[in-house]
C-alpha cells in the first residue's frame, strides 16, 4: 500500500519560488501560462497490516504534525492499494 500527500500553499499566501519559476518559463518561451504555484510531493510505502481507513489517519496526521505548516499550506492524501 503507497499514500501519496500533496503539500502546497493555501491560496493568498505569496509563493516566490512558484513566481520564479514562471518568470523563467516566460523568459524560455513558455507564454499563455497565467500563474504557477509550487508544492511539494511525498510517496510513502506502508505496512499492509494497515487498513485503508488506520492508513489514511496515519497519513493525515503525519501530513498535519510533520509535512505540512498548517498555517500556510493545505495538503491531500491519498491512499493506493
Amino acid at each position: 500500500m503507497r499514500a501519496l500527500i500533496h503539500v502546497r500553499l493555501k491560496p493568498g499566501v505569496f509563493d516566490p519560488q512558484g513566481k520564479t519559476i514562471h518568470q523563467a518559463a516566460e523568459t524560455l518561451g513558455y507564454h499563455g501560462i497565467r500563474e504557477i504555484r509550487q508544492g511539494k510531493f511525498f510517496e510513502i510505502e506502508l505496512d499492509s497490516v494497515l487498513s485503508p481507513e488506520a492508513a489514511r489517519d496515519l497519513m493525515v496526521r503525519l501530513a498535519d504534525e510533520l509535512l505540512a505548516n498548517p498555517v500556510i499550506e493545505d495538503f491531500t492524501v491519498e491512499i493506493l492499494e
